[in-house]
Order: structure tokens, then sequence, then C-alpha cells
């Protein structure tokens, strides 16, 4: 059903990837965030014109910080963790801390997807 499956984007950018995914697997329920205030904004522009109901806002979020600050996101309630570009240009501490809160916040079988 729509919004079946929990994602968390980490690191979303200008939320290209964000708009993309959601359009094309609406079953998903399509959280993006970004620690940068430009992105922020620019990735709301793009939930603002896909005009798709499974784009949720995007959250402010500091991957290297405690899963606990993730948006208030719950151990063990995402499907998919996506990571997207983010990994090769930011400090040690941000993979860490992706790898981390994939551990607590993914459900069993629940799949951390990174690329770049």
């Amino acid at each position: 059903g729509a919004g079946a499956l929990r994602v968390l984007e980490v690191g979303a950018g200008a939320g290209l990837h964000a708009a993309h995914f959601a359009r094309a697997l609406p079953h998903t329920r399509w959280q993006p965030s970004d620690i940068d205030p430009r992105a922020l904004r620019s990735i709301a522009a793009y939930v603002e014109a896909a005009g798709v109901p499974n784009l949720l806002p995007p959250i402010l979020l500091d991957v290297s910080q405690g899963w606990e600050t993730w948006g208030g996101t719950q151990p063990a309630t995402l499907d998919l963790l996506v990571s997207i570009n983010m990994m090769h240009i930011a400090e040690l501490r941000c993979t860490e801390g992706l790898f981390k809160g994939a551990g607590v916040l993914l459900k069993p079988g629940g799949v951390l997807f990174t690329y770049g």
C-alpha cells in the first residue's frame, strides 16, 4: 500500500533523489534530511514541486549525532536507510554515525543503501 515502507534519506542534498524515488516508489514513505539549511530549502522546493503524498518535508539531521536526534525516528522502524553521495565528502564521524544509526533504526531485514 501507499507509504507502507518507511525510508529515511540521510544527506538528501538538493532533493532530486528524494523527489525521483518517492515518485517512482509510491509504496514508500520517503523522509529526506540534511544538515545544511540551503539543502533543506532546496529539498522543500522539490517536495512541493513533486506533489506526491509519500514525500515528506525535509528534516534537519546531523548524522554524526546519536540516532536519538534523528527527527524522532524510533528503533527498528525503518525499512530502508539511504545515503547517496555523503560518505566520500563527509568526515569519518558522519559515516560512523550512519552505520551506528542504521544498526538501531532499521527493522530486522531492513537495508542500508549507500552510494558514492
